[in-house]
């Protein structure tokens, strides 16, 4: 994270710009077809099918476009985004890539990296399809700059419903109610809880859940943008919570990506996991069924609330192609390629008229939620994916919540995102 940090701030100090991008990713293949890079961090599992099955059909309706799937791996795109930031400072972007909508978008527009899509939402109609939030999301000084291909819930808590049936326990709508069957569990030998926070910042998640419950919405928010105190008793009283989940963990935690925590449910050892709906596609791909084998309700205490992650694309200047870009832009955007996308991956189409039949059960059920939270304006940003804060601040958060988890000091973990806060600012 740190060195994506580095590599996204050079590109944001307005380099000299003599590197030349090389051109490749936007050339005329042999044959005379347009080239086009889609650049994602979508490798595994479910987003891996679902980024497939849209080109597929990306494909089907564009068959002088040739697309290079130029995904790279590494936990939660911390490796893409260190290979991008390189490029974008030398000038040679990919044709289009895989970003999240708000701040870490935001500091490519500062950069001088995009273009607007002001008339390509014009031409679509985009503005009536998504949710104002979701534009704002991918807005800067009255210009949008990406189009959402999805939306993720940050705020579920997943579990085994065998697990949960064996010893009779009813998924936790609070705090109380989770540390009641988290004992139960940790007595029985599964582990309550399971995490993988090997790439740092699924204990921030988890922390941004409790935060979510213990402020409520608005000043969740607030946090984010400096307007309420890192030291307010809600957020101490957030890390007391959080300090006494990590007793119901597993140990190895720090040593695991998001998936292997997953596959721990899936494998019965632990019974619990609290992870975005990215780990529903997990499930769908390992042949688990939602109401069958898993389960889920929301983050204890954060019912009533929407924890938004959202993936977006966007056009870069100086791609030789922007009008097969645009192509690929009118496809994200389209009812049927977010429908097509969505169901696989375990998100849902951020679009208000998404096809519900095309959902599950679960998928279906966080439509519902999206489309009144989002008409309510209660959606809550995601910190931990880039959307609520700087990269700068939020790294800072990620390595103060590492230490925490070995730690458990509360004062120091106030005083570290005290110090932090000066870069919500920036």
């Amino acid at each position: 994270m740190l060195i994506v940090l580095s590599m996204v701030l050079s590109a944001c100090g307005g380099g000299s710009g003599s590197s030349k991008g090389s051109g490749k990713s936007n050339s005329k293949s042999g044959n005379g077809n347009t080239k086009l890079e889609i650049f994602s961090w979508w490798t595994a599992g479910g987003e891996a099918n679902a980024l497939k099955a849209f080109l597929k059909n990306f494909k089907k309706n564009n068959p002088n476009i040739t697309v290079q799937n130029a995904a790279v791996a590494g936990g939660v795109g911390s490796n893409a985004k260190s290979v991008l930031a390189t490029r974008m400072q030398a000038n040679n972007p990919p044709s289009t890539f895989q970003v999240h909508g708000g701040a870490e978008l935001f500091q490519w527009v500062k950069a001088g990296k995009m273009q607007p899509l002001d008339s390509l939402y014009k031409k679509n109609g985009w503005y009536k399809k998504f949710p104002q939030k979701v534009i704002d999301m991918n807005s800067m000084n009255g210009h949008v700059y990406g189009v959402p291909m999805d939306i993720h819930r940050g705020n579920v808590l997943w579990y085994n419903k065998a697990i949960f049936k064996k010893y009779n326990l009813t998924p936790p709508k609070t705090f109380q109610q989770f540390f009641s069957d988290a004992k139960t569990l940790k007595a029985k030998g599964v582990t309550p809880l399971a995490l993988g926070d090997k790439n740092g910042i699924w204990g921030t998640m988890i922390f941004e859940n409790i935060l979510l419950a213990k402020l409520g919405p608005q000043k969740y928010s607030q946090l984010w943008k400096g307007k309420l105190p890192f030291d307010s008793p809600g957020v101490k009283a957030s890390a007391q919570t959080f300090k006494k989940m990590l007793g119901y963990v597993n140990q190895d935690h720090s040593s695991l990506a998001w998936q292997d925590a997953t596959q721990r449910v899936i494998d019965g050892k632990a019974a619990m996991n609290i992870m975005g709906d990215w780990a529903e596609g997990y499930f769908l791909s390992k042949g688990w069924k939602p109401n069958k084998q898993f389960g889920w309700t929301e983050t204890p205490g954060t019912t009533n609330d929407f924890n938004i992650v959202n993936d977006s694309f966007g056009l870069p200047k100086g791609v030789k192609n922007p009008g097969a870009v645009k192509k690929f832009l009118t496809a994200v955007g389209s009812v049927k390629g977010e429908d097509i996308f969505n169901p696989i991956k375990g998100s849902i189409a951020p679009r208000l008229d998404a096809k519900q039949s095309k959902y599950n059960v679960y998928s279906q059920s966080a439509l519902k939620d999206f489309k009144a939270d989002s008409s309510n304006h209660t959606l809550a940003l995601s910190l931990s994916n880039g959307s609520a804060a700087p990269q700068g601040f939020e790294t800072k958060v990620d390595n103060a919540i590492t230490a925490f988890e070995t730690q458990k000091n509360v004062n120091q973990l106030i005083q570290q995102m005290k110090s932090a806060s000066s870069l919500l600012k920036k």
